[in-house]
């Protein structure tokens, strides 16, 4: 179980200090999905970073399993089963695709029927892309994937996936979801999702509307979504539906 505790997080510009985060306190259950959504800049990539180790919050505590790992390097919470997908994944030239899986992978040697399978699960033909280098010869839409790859690789117990839809064509999209709906399904990891996809939001179990640094609302998807589609939270932009895409 993850526990945010009172969370305060502010940046200093030209003008002064600015508040990011303002006393966010949530619990995301075990084997769960949540899903952060809200407005753009509201704080939804900060505080994923936060519970990643990306950034240290100025106060508040962040707990995961009974632990506090507030100020845990990156490394430690690596090791306590916690990956982090981002909205823009690094590039490695050099590295291809098999090797940068293994080197993911708790396993001493990944097999190929395994890396195989990873790219299945995020839409990408194996045998096009195993021996391929991670460098800037792949579209964003090739390294999101791969690296959500690396991630089941990882087989995490905790697995934050910033925007994963972003740059992504549709048949990949709607096959991405029946991963995470998979995965939440088996019960073996605890997920959390920043999306503005409709069909994203309606897989989680709780949905978060962070919005001005704060905790606006929080429920079930059959609760939020449709506040969210009209309009009526705070300034929440409609969220994106597949055929718009």
């Amino acid at each position: 179980m993850l526990e945010l505790r009172d969370l305060c997080f502010s940046v200093d510009d030209e003008a002064g200090a600015q508040d990011i985060l303002n006393h966010i306190s949530l619990t995301v259950p075990e084997n769960s999905l949540t899903v952060f959504t809200g407005p753009n800049g509201g704080g939804k990539t900060t505080l994923a970073k936060i519970i990643m180790g990306l950034k240290e919050p100025d106060s508040g505590t962040v707990i995961w399993n009974g632990t506090d790992i507030t100020h845990m390097s990156i490394t430690d919470r690596a090791r306590l089963g916690i990956s982090y997908g981002f909205q823009q994944p690094p590039r490695f030239k050099g590295i291809k695709v098999r090797d940068l899986l293994g080197i993911a992978s708790p396993k001493k040697l990944l097999s190929k029927k395994d890396a195989c399978s990873f790219l299945t699960q995020v839409g990408l033909c194996a045998n096009d892309y195993l021996n391929r280098e991670v460098d800037a010869s792949l579209s964003g839409g090739e390294v999101k994937r791969i690296e959500i790859a690396t991630i089941l690789a990882r087989e995490p117990a905790l697995m934050i996936l910033d925007e994963p839809e972003a740059g992504i064509d549709l048949w990949s999209f709607t096959r991405l979801t029946e991963t995470f709906e998979e995965i939440h399904r088996r019960g073996s990891c605890t997920m959390i999702i920043i999306s503005h996809q409709e069909r994203i939001i309606s897989l989680a179990d709780n949905v978060i509307v962070v919005d001005r640094g704060v905790v606006a609302r929080q429920g079930t998807a059959a609760e939020i979504l449709p506040s969210i589609v009209s309009g009526t939270t705070g300034d929440c932009p409609m969220i994106g539906k597949e055929e718009e895409r």
